[in-house]
């Protein structure tokens, strides 16, 4: 065994560099939401079909997460909930068709998607959000429902639009059903955030209308016009959920990914200057005003159009949504599904999406970026994803820090050390003292400097491994003999905050023998 030193004299000329903060550069953020849609709806993404073995399904998504963490990303939006059913054990609603294949049927004993899913995406230094579909209970009309389905149990909870199953906001038992179901998930599951799609009320569909008459009649809520009615039953749910959330575990986030037009120009004169299908007219979703009032943490508009659409450029949309964000977090939803796409012309162009991370990285109030979907990045968007592998996302991030849920700094590791073994460097540490919020450690980050190297956390390319398990060691095996290495590690917190750093801690690796 080759025991660890420290350079004594490089501590005291590299302390003074050792800072914690966000570099300016926009090349390469410390800081940046990276996140993607695995999409279990009609199986999009994950399982590839239903009926998988366990075992077929978990290797599926460790695949999925692997390839994502090879290409920078830090965050996994996970749909758990597409249809008032689950990818979850711990849940009041019946278990869903596209998991084994018939709604209810349960997958075997001891297996819990949701549980695996969190444990391997945390161990790759990604978050996890449950993404829920709150209103959407049937995908057609053909659904089989099971005994359990909330259809089964309170039919006049719902209505039939374009021939699925709806949940009716308007009813104050629904609002408080959905809020429940949520909550399950909340308190039963080591989640970093919840998240809602675009599905709110209905898109429209020719010749149908929403049959929600009685439902307004008997709980009008004070309002006379039926569409401002509806927007209310949607704030009510918001709401709601940003209050139950943040009241049983502070450190998850509640986001939301509506259609990328709030409004345009000519319905109100704070819309963007497009002239495309508006959230707040036809969804009956005022997304704005969620933001305005703080009850979601980050907004997330899907602008899958390109620079060049005429009703919705995407750079006009980014530009409104940054200049409406009031002190919440902006990622834009990039569809990388329409990569190649006769969708418009510019999708051909390949440095499209490239092109419109380069603008909002140009842009302060964005954080960053959401792609749907997950096989769109090895498909149609394969180039996309080597793009960010190679260069956008090439050095690791950690999420965005959330001040208003948490501002409070981790403090420190304890006691780091390093030895140089045969396998690689080991590096152990214990955890830190508690913090002034009573925190010590959900996560870890490693950083490794060459020799000579400047020391200091703000560079993401000294990163060596994230984590956001309570792991206290680490094998560097990616060392080269004769080299001398220097070590810090932070400690992160539940929100992301980062510690100051302990260390530096210096090795070096002995010569191989011939």
């Amino acid at each position: 065994m080759f025991k660890n030193f420290l350079y004594a004299l490089l501590s005291l000329t590299v302390v003074p560099y050792i800072l914690n903060a966000q570099p300016l550069s926009k090349i390469a953020p410390k800081r940046e939401f990276r996140g993607v849609w695995v999409a279990t709806v009609t199986n999009i993404d994950w399982p590839s079909k239903p009926g998988l073995s366990i075992d077929q399904q978990k290797q599926e998504l460790i695949g999925i997460l692997e390839r994502h963490k090879s290409q920078g990303m830090n965050a996994i939006i996970l749909q758990v909930r597409p249809a008032a059913d689950a990818f979850y054990a711990k849940s009041r609603e019946p278990w869903s068709q596209w998991l084994m294949g018939k709604q209810g049927l349960a997958p075997a004993a001891g297996y819990d998607p949701l549980a695996f899913a969190i444990k391997e995406a945390h161990f790759r230094g990604m978050e996890l959000h449950a993404w829920f579909n709150p209103y959407r209970a049937s995908m057609s009309s053909a659904a089989v429902l099971s005994e359990n389905h909330a259809y089964r149990k309170h039919p006049d909870w719902f209505f039939t639009y374009g021939g699925k199953k709806q949940f009716d906001p308007g009813i104050p038992e629904v609002r408080e059903y959905i809020v429940q179901v949520i909550l399950d998930v909340v308190k039963g599951y080591d989640i970093d955030g919840i998240h809602f799609d675009d599905y709110f009320y209905p898109y429209k569909v020719e010749g149908q209308t929403i049959n929600d008459g009685n439902t307004f009649y008997k709980y009008p809520n004070n309002f006379s016009d039926i569409k401002d009615w509806r927007r209310n039953n949607v704030d009510l749910l918001i709401k709601q959920l940003d209050d139950s959330i943040h009241h049983y575990k502070k450190w998850v986030k509640f986001g939301i990914s509506p259609f990328g037009i709030w409004k345009n120009k000519n319905e109100d004169p704070e819309g963007s200057a497009t002239s495309g299908l508006s959230n707040y007219a036809e969804l009956f979703a005022d997304s704005r005003k969620w933001v305005r009032e703080g009850w979601v943490d980050y907004i997330n508009p899907q602008i899958y159009f390109t620079f060049t659409r005429r009703v919705a450029p995407y750079g006009i949309l980014v530009d409104w949504w940054s200049n409406n964000t009031f002190g919440r977090h902006v990622y834009i939803g990039q569809g990388a599904y329409l990569v190649n796409s006769r969708a418009e012309a510019a999708w051909k162009n390949l440095s499209e999406i490239p092109n419109q991370i380069r603008y909002i990285r140009n842009n302060n109030r964005i954080q960053g970026s959401v792609f749907f979907s997950s096989k769109s990045l090895s498909t149609v968007a394969k180039a996309v994803g080597d793009s960010l592998k190679n260069d956008f996302y090439k050095y690791p991030a950690l999420p965005p820090q959330m001040p208003w849920l948490d501002e409070v700094p981790p403090n420190e590791p304890q006691a780091l050390t390093a030895d140089a073994l045969k396998d690689g460097v080991h590096l152990k540490w214990q955890f830190p003292l508690k913090a002034k919020d009573g925190e010590t450690a959900s996560g870890f980050v490693i950083y490794r400097f060459n020799e000579g190297e400047k020391i200091s956390v703000l560079d993401a390319k000294n990163i060596i491994k994230i984590s956001f398990e309570d792991y206290l060691s680490f094998v560097d095996t990616n060392v080269e003999s004769g080299k001398r290495y220097s070590y810090l590690v932070t400690a992160l917190d539940r929100l992301k905050n980062e510690s100051e750093p302990s260390g530096p801690v210096g090795v070096e690796i002995p010569l191989a023998k011939e």
